[in-house]
């Protein structure tokens, strides 16, 4: 696979990352270097974002902070952390300001902020540079399970049927359908039959697909490339795009994405987003269907299907199993309902 898409991606994540670290207290450069090798680029970048807030609610909050800007606050400082301090934050997460602006944290969002205090403090004890870790001593707050939306399956028929027709679509929005259904059946046909992530699917390039064994390489979260596969159906729906796409590669000799914007440049992943919402928007109005709602379906149809939650784990790349169970909890009444007919109290 080119990994020129990937290559830029975290070219561009680097390059921010390094605009933000700028920013913080001069220390926090050692601690994005020492975790470079265990990260993702991404990952460095968002620990950058949630340690910008944190030092901004010390300066805020936190009478031994008060009066300091980020580049006064030293490694010393540190160790006036206290347990309470971190629970005034998670308390202020809920609602604050930065910048002018108001957000809100709800607590899956609260518990990333803290899990990124807590990777920083223990980096530094663990390098005996500050003399307690008091983060050790602050629960993350209890995460409720969230609802599960997913596509049943006449309404899967249906956003397909909308993609290939545009019946249901504004005249504005039908106007732009003439000149991307083929490529919109084909991107929704391949999402919601590999499962693939969003990030995944614009990052493919046309040398990725293998129509010879029904193939595609991908490039996982991590860094790691694997084949997956697609079903007949999927191929019927992506061919006719991908030979539209071939023709076009003597007009665009640099650009190597599978699927490309009205602009011929590689769709982006907030064009899918907003592609999908559009879709799904007119077929289920009262469910919020993003890309990553189309892979949770995949998953349950694929775990009906097999019954296999390991298997479901390998295609969808969750390297831990209790990742695929979390987000398919909600089937467990499927296997209750298979099980009660499991045992036999009388033999016939």
């Amino acid at each position: 696979m080119t990994n020129n898409y990937y290559i830029e991606r975290n070219m561009k994540t680097t390059e921010r990352l390094k605009y933000l670290r700028a920013d913080l207290p001069y220390f926090c450069s050692e601690f994005f270097v020492g975790i470079e090798s265990q990260t993702t680029p991404l990952t460095r970048l968002n620990y950058a974002f949630d340690l910008r807030i944190f030092f901004d609610f010390l300066i805020k909050e936190v009478p031994e902070f008060q009066g300091k800007n980020f580049k006064q606050i030293s490694l010393m400082d540190l160790d006036n952390l206290t347990a309470t301090h971190l629970e005034i934050y998670l308390d202020y997460l809920s609602f604050y300001k930065f910048n002018g602006k108001q957000y809100h944290n709800n607590e899956r969002a609260k518990s990333r902020k803290l899990s990124t205090v807590r990777s920083f403090l223990a980096y530094f004890f663990k390098k005996e540079k500050i003399a307690k870790n008091v983060s050790t001593k602050v629960d993350l707050p209890k995460l409720h399970e969230k609802e599960i939306v997913r596509l049943e399956t006449n309404e899967v028929v249906d956003l397909l049927n909308l993609a290939e027709s545009g019946s249901e679509l504004s005249p504005t929005q039908q106007a732009f359908h003439q000149h991307t259904k083929v490529r919109d059946f084909a991107l929704l046909s391949l999402l919601l039959g590999t499962g693939i992530r969003v990030s995944e699917c614009v990052g493919l390039n046309l040398n990725d697909i293998d129509f010879g064994i029904n193939g595609f390489r991908i490039i996982r979260k991590g860094g790691n490339q694997v084949v997956l596969y697609f079903s007949e159906e999927v191929a019927d729906a992506l061919r006719p795009y991908y030979e539209q796409r071939r023709e076009q590669t003597q007009k665009l000799p640099n650009e190597p994405a599978l699927f490309l914007s009205l602009q011929n440049k590689r769709i982006t992943t907030r064009a899918v987003q907003n592609l999908v919402k559009k879709y799904a928007g007119a077929i289920t109005p009262l469910k919020k269907i993003s890309p990553h709602k189309l892979r949770s379906t995949y998953g349950t149809n694929l775990y009906r299907e097999t019954g296999d939650i390991y298997v479901v784990a390998d295609v969808l790349g969750h390297k831990d199993v209790n990742t695929t169970k979390k987000h398919y909890a909600a089937i467990s009444d499927d296997i209750r309902r298979s099980a009660a007919n499991k045992v036999k109290l009388r033999k016939d």
